[in-house]
Order: C-alpha cells, then sequence, then structure tokens
C-alpha cells in the first residue's frame, strides 16, 4: 500500500489503486471476499496501513440473460473502447421483463460479443424507449468507468431538439428537484424532496402554438426533459404521460391537426454528444440528423406558421433572450 493512501478505509484506498473499477463495485468485492489484505479478508471500512499488501480477485458480470440478436444498428462512431449509436424512437435500450428481445442492447451483443462481460452491456447513459438519438456504448470495463466518471462530473456534452406546447417568449434554465410522483409511481414529478435537476433551453423556432427548443441537460434525471417542460406547462408534443390533451393553434388546418394526432411519441431527439475519449483523453462530439417523423412535424408547423419550407433552425432567433449559462444543482 503507498504511503499517501496509508490510514484510508480500505474501499477509499482501492477506489484509487484500482481506478478501472467503480467503487461499488469494489464494495461488493470485500463483502464477497474477493479482496485481502496481508493474505485476510477485510471490511471495507476497515483502515489500511502503509505497505499493506493488498490483493483483488475481479469478476467479470456476464449477462447471460441477455440474447445476442440480428438486429440493424445505425453506429455513427466506433473503436476498440466506445460505440456511439443513433436510436431509433420505439426501441427500448435494455431488456426487462417485458422485453427480453429485440432491444438495443440485444443488438449490442450480436455486433459486440464482449459487451456480455460489461456490466448492462457497456450502456452509460439510456434513452426512453420513445426518444431517439445519440447514446454511447462503452466496450471495456475500464472505457465504461472513465464515461460514468465524466457523466458523474457533468462533463458530457447532451444537447436535443424538442418541440414543445405553447410559444415561449425566451430561453432559460429550470432548476426543480425531480423524484417519483406522490400518487402515480410509474411517473417521475418535481418534488421537494427529488433529486436536484438543472435543465437549459434556448428557442430555435417558434410556430403559432408550438416552439422549437434545444435543450441541453445539466443533470440526467428519468425522464427530465419532459417533466421540467411539463411543470413549465410547455409539455413535449406527441408525449403519452406528461403531455395532457392534444393542443391545436387557433384556426389549424386540417392537415397540421392530422400530423399533431398521428404523432404518438414525445418529439424528442438527442441530437448531439460530446466526452472525452477514455482512451486518448481526446474531446469528440457528433450530431444525428432528426429523424422523419420529426422532421415532418417541424415541417408542418413551419408550413402553418408561414416560414419557409427549407433550412434547419440551427441557431437563436432574432431577439432571443438566452440564460443558459451552468448553474450547480
Amino acid at each position: 500500500m503507498p504511503p499517501e493512501l496509508g490510514g484510508k478505509r480500505l474501499d477509499q484506498a482501492l477506489a484509487q489503486l484500482f481506478a478501472d473499477y467503480s467503487r461499488a463495485r469494489l464494495q461488493q468485492w470485500i463483502r464477497e471476499g474477493r479482496v485481502w489484505v496481508n493474505e485476510a479478508p477485510r471490511r471495507a471500512r476497515d483502515k489500511v496501513l502503509a505497505g499493506d499488501t493488498v490483493e483483488l480477485e475481479p469478476v467479470a458480470e456476464a449477462c447471460l440473460r441477455w440474447e445476442a440478436q440480428v438486429i440493424p444498428l445505425d453506429i455513427v462512431y466506433e473503436d476498440e473502447a466506445i460505440l456511439v449509436i443513433n436510436k431509433a424512437a420505439g426501441q427500448v435500450v435494455h431488456p426487462a421483463a417485458g422485453n427480453p428481445r429485440d432491444t438495443l442492447v440485444n443488438a449490442l451483443l450480436h455486433h459486440a460479443p464482449e459487451l456480455e462481460a460489461v456490466p448492462r452491456a457497456g450502456v452509460v447513459h439510456r434513452l426512453d424507449k420513445d426518444t431517439s438519438g445519440l447514446l454511447v456504448v462503452a466496450r471495456t470495463l475500464s472505457a465504461q468507468h472513465h464515461l460514468v466518471a465524466q457523466l458523474q462530473a457533468r462533463a458530457f456534452e447532451r444537447e436535443y431538439r424538442a418541440v414543445a406546447c405553447g410559444v415561449l417568449t425566451a430561453g432559460g434554465t429550470i432548476e426543480a428537484p425531480i423524484g417519483r410522483h406522490p400518487v402515480h409511481r410509474t411517473r417521475m414529478a418535481v418534488v421537494r424532496n427529488g433529486k436536484p435537476a438543472v435543465t437549459h433551453y434556448r428557442v430555435l423556432e417558434r410556430y403559432r402554438g408550438h416552439s422549437l427548443l434545444a435543450v441541453r441537460l445539466e443533470t440526467g434525471r428519468t425522464h427530465q426533459i419532459r417533466v421540467h417542460l411539463a411543470h413549465r406547462h410547455h409539455p413535449l408534443v406527441g408525449d403519452p404521460v406528461y403531455g395532457g390533451r392534444l393542443r391545436l393553434p387557433p384556426g389549424a388546418s386540417d392537415a397540421l391537426r392530422a400530423v399533431l394526432q398521428a404523432f404518438r411519441r414525445q418529439a424528442l431527439h438527442a441530437f448531439r454528444l460530446g466526452l472525452q475519449h477514455p482512451l486518448s483523453g481526446e474531446p469528440l462530439s457528433w450530431t444525428a440528423p432528426l429523424p422523419a417523423d420529426m422532421a415532418g412535424l417541424i415541417a408542418a408547423l413551419r408550413q402553418d406558421a408561414g416560414l419557409p419550407a427549407e433550412g434547419q433552425p440551427e441557431g437563436d432567433q432574432p431577439g432571443d433572450a438566452d440564460d443558459t449559462g451552468p448553474r450547480d444543482a
């Protein structure tokens, strides 16, 4: 044991000695008797001394219950450490009791069988079933550890495109804690004792009864964007959980009405992802174009608003205020 770690708890010292593993995994291995100090098992809270001999028997966690399937993947980037995937709307990320097959993980295990030995098949951050766009997958334990550390340090760049109900006057920040809904336990809500959550947004385009937003996450709570915007009375178009009744602008055409009625998933797309590569430390970023259904929705809203049909709205409109500077949760 190095002198600078003398006097620390065993789990704290191991977290520095074996930085490729999470502290939670190291604590589990201590409980299972896979860590020895001077040839004897110890508890996580036991102190270590300079010069102690530490042995660790790591165990790869295989996901044997998850089946590899031949399912097409939209791979945006791939190397020996990571995969960046553009997930389609409607695809579940992880197998579960109700969805044991046809998930993103089933496809990943066929494409990269080594993911069987990485917890959660290497998926670092999830997207809801009906949210499309970019997510990153770690191909090794080491890469997963580094990416999770970045995510926890809020070092990921995660920017979304969202179509919200109502005409927002300016960009801003929503800082409100999120937790389980006190009555509807399958839903999330802004609650006093929830976990800190911070969402930044800016207006890209305004229509007669809706707004196209660029949304940036500072934290990553379940359903965060959907809950925060609904809390501000601007739910996402098509959101089956938080969206409420269909909202139409006055005098909406039959064509726009049909498009809005047919849009049955939250209008949310993970547009941009940025991170530091876990091996080289190089900053990398990717973008994914809007899927056809969201592009069609925006085209219909633009037509209804009398805006030009061509062009991708990637910047603020003239006169927008933007209060999107980082804030600590």
